[in-house]
């Protein structure tokens, strides 16, 4: 019992991060199944003279390892950053899905035949099985990839790691494009990605946000003294 309290107390703020990844997914998935044609074209001129470079699935699948690791690391280094990037995180996807059920969207910039065949165009057609080509706007693959460069950026356990907030950069750089080259996004999300990353890295990291309404919560449970 003592090793369970003690195992809660270290941990517990693993609570939010499993809920919200539950209601996510059920939501994301519930969109994903539901959202058909009609809906909105998302669409812009300079889509058309993006080429199609099957090589970026590559870091287009580092993604879900690269968020997961940033996440993780603050987890288990850095309370307070881990809440600043959830905070960050989650307010971003929970846009993403408000925005994807009051306004169905998708695109058509999916080639309808692969131009070659190896073994990048097989990964891509997996994808696609399962990833249709709707709830699109803004890319949670470019938000948050910048969440997870900020995540690292900001943790003190790699303050001195000059060469891995590097690699972080180039990677966080690879996804972005990815997204892209791939025909996952047009570029109107990765600009409205950037947008909201903007809005929320000036609420969570400049304004500490976080840190404001935490200190406020402990000043409501702190119990008045009496003056005598």
């Amino acid at each position: 019992m003592k090793k369970c309290q003690q195992l809660w107390t270290k941990y517990h703020h693993a609570v939010p991060l499993i809920l919200y990844a539950i209601i996510y997914l059920s939501w994301f998935s519930y969109l994903e199944q539901t959202v058909k044609p009609p809906y909105r074209i998302i669409h812009l001129a300079v889509d058309d003279y993006i080429p199609f470079l099957e090589i970026f699935v590559v870091p287009y699948f580092l993604w879900f390892v690269y968020v997961a690791a940033a996440v993780l690391l603050l987890f288990f280094t850095d309370k307070a950053e881990y809440y600043r990037s959830c905070t960050f995180l989650f307010t971003g996807m929970t846009i993403f899905l408000i925005i994807s059920t009051i306004w169905p969207n998708g695109h058509q910039l999916r080639p309808l035949v692969m131009p070659r065949e190896n073994c990048f165009t097989d990964m891509i057609l997996g994808l696609w099985k399962t990833d249709t080509p709707t709830n699109l706007w803004p890319s949670i693959h470019v938000y948050n990839s910048i969440g997870a460069h900020l995540a690292i950026t900001h943790s003190k356990a790699l303050e001195n790691k000059k060469m891995v907030k590097i690699a972080s950069l180039i990677l966080a750089i690879s996804i972005i494009f990815s997204t892209m080259f791939i025909k996952q996004h047009s570029v109107f999300d990765v600009l409205t990605a950037f947008a909201m990353s903007i809005v929320m890295y000036v609420a969570v990291y400049r304004t500490d946000l976080v840190s404001a309404i935490h200190s406020a919560v402990k000043r409501r449970k702190r119990k008045p003294q009496i003056v005598q």
